[in-house]
């Protein structure tokens, strides 16, 4: 099998993360990525999911009350109403 090189950049902390996991797996970083690239090629996609980050629980209970409307957040008409209700 003839390889070739491949030069990707990453940032400097992730790359120490990444060699730190891979190494306590016995795996380098060039068999890492050999790795992944087989497994997208075999799957055909990301052999991940790719999502924008969720809120966790406790902001997603704070989302449902506001939705929800139970008096956990108030809307104002002005900036003087708010900061009449900050002070208070």
């Amino acid at each position: 099998m003839a390889t070739t090189n491949v030069t990707i950049r990453m940032d400097k902390e992730l790359k120490a993360q990444a060699d730190e996991l891979f190494s306590a797996l016995g795996l380098s970083m060039s068999t890492a990525m050999g790795v992944f690239c087989r497994q997208a090629v075999r799957l055909g996609k990301i052999p991940f999911e790719l999502a924008v980050d969720t809120p966790n629980a406790e902001t997603l209970a704070a989302i449902d009350d506001v939705n929800n409307n139970r008096n956990m957040s108030k809307a104002y008409d002005d900036i003087d109403e708010l900061m009449r209700d900050l002070n208070a």
